[in-house]
């Protein structure tokens, strides 16, 4: 079995908050089997020397859209099928060689390319694929401008789009059947209205109740779970009573909401990064005046909402949500979160907090034995400075992704 070892390096510890003297890890196969300070055996497959730098787990990213090559959506799920998979590539590689080794995403990657990548034959993170995500008729998902028509389900045929569009109780329990037979290792719903979607307001609520629970049922009976897109407590509710386990964005939450997702044990990702990027370069990558017209109204919402979120004790995933020529700014969402939260809960979020929305928290978010060898090694200490990640892929050294180094990044 091939052996790797990272030498010398300081361990975070992000359940303690504590950085480690320096230690030796282990690494068999894709686990890590030892972390001590004895002697390195250097008769093994590779050892990469970390002294002075610190070794902390790969980073998740809990909402990306892996497809999104161009920040008009309606515009990317148009591309032919092969140029939509093609342009992916890069911005896999990407979020690899800034140290995210999983991501989630959120709608429009599906089983192919997470094998792609498990079987080597692309770079990449580990992808939780949501397959296509369910909009209904007008919603979120249905970036139809108005007065332009299209076979009703014709988007979910086109390898940009990241969402399609379904309606009826009926209707959506088949569509997570197809979705979960084609790979889908969660489901992602639209239960409000959006920012990048053209024809619906923010304060729409989307899917009936009846829809939304029926989509959580058939989630349940193949034992995984629903994220929704939701902004307005009036959206956020109703989700989470429906059952669903994850929140995303989550911008106009208030105090009652974020105290009710508590209750109920539901997720948080939020993505402040994506509102800041839109605003800065959303006009000029094409995205449509009505959709840039809707950021301002959740900017920042979205930063007082983190403080309603931790004073309710609802736990936050790291997530980006960024878009066509906006990916590289994928890191500044922790300087984001840790402006508000600290250093330690920024990190958090990207790392054991993670894992556990990815249902991998046995395997992922910790440098433990026993679990998956996904580390990055980091010059600099994140926990006193977050702009030692945030500031770019600079300082992120090495790469290791289910025990094995990724040659190339730098």
């Amino acid at each position: 079995m091939e052996q790797l070892i990272v030498r010398n390096g300081r361990v975070l510890d992000l359940v303690k908050g504590k950085l480690s003297e320096p230690l030796n890890i282990r690494v068999e196969g894709h686990r890590i089997t030892e972390i001590s300070n004895r002697p390195v055996d250097e008769k093994v497959s590779k050892v990469i020397e970390a002294s002075g730098m610190t070794v902390m787990p790969g980073l998740i990213d809990c909402h990306v859209h892996v497809v999104a090559s161009h920040m008009n959506l309606g515009i990317n799920a148009r591309q032919p099928n092969v140029l939509a998979t093609i342009r992916a590539l890069p911005i896999l590689e990407g979020m690899l060689r800034r140290g995210f080794t999983s991501v989630r995403d959120a709608g429009g990657a599906d089983w192919s390319l997470m094998q792609a990548i498990d079987s080597g034959l692309i770079r990449g993170p580990k992808i939780y694929p949501s397959g296509r995500a369910l909009s209904q008729t007008g919603g979120h998902g249905d970036f139809r401008k108005r007065g332009e028509t299209f076979e009703a389900c014709s988007c979910s045929y086109h390898g940009g789009a990241i969402a399609r569009i379904v309606d009826g109780v009926d209707a959506v329990r088949l569509a997570v059947r197809e979705e979960i037979q084609n790979g889908a290792t969660q489901i992602k719903i639209m239960a409000s209205g959006g920012v990048a979607s053209p024809t619906d307001p923010i304060g729409n609520t989307q899917y009936s109740e009846e829809e939304i629970t029926a989509i959580v049922r058939e989630a349940e009976a193949a034992q995984t779970y629903v994220m929704a897109h939701a902004y307005t407590p009036r959206a956020i509710s109703r989700a989470v009573r429906c059952g669903v386990r994850t929140i995303e964005h989550g911008n106009l939450v208030d105090k009652d909401t974020a105290e009710l997702m508590a209750e109920h044990g539901a997720f948080v990702v939020p993505t402040l990064i994506t509102y800041e990027a839109t605003a800065e370069m959303g006009a000029r990558y094409g995205m449509d005046p009505e959709s840039l017209l809707k950021v301002g109204v959740v900017r920042e919402a979205g930063r007082r909402s983190l403080e309603l979120y931790a004073a309710a004790g609802v736990k936050m995933g790291f997530g980006s949500d960024l878009l066509g020529e906006m990916h590289h700014m994928q890191l500044r969402e922790l300087e984001i979160r840790a402006s508000l939260l600290g250093n330690l809960e920024a990190l958090r979020s990207a790392t054991n907090v993670a894992a556990r929305i990815v249902a991998q928290n046995e395997n992922l978010g910790v440098v433990d034995v026993g679990g998956v060898a996904d580390l990055i090694v980091v010059e600099g200490n994140p926990l006193d400075n977050i702009r030692v990640l945030s500031d770019g892929e600079r300082n992120i050294k090495h790469v290791i992704q289910q025990g094995r180094q990724v040659e190339g990044l730098h």
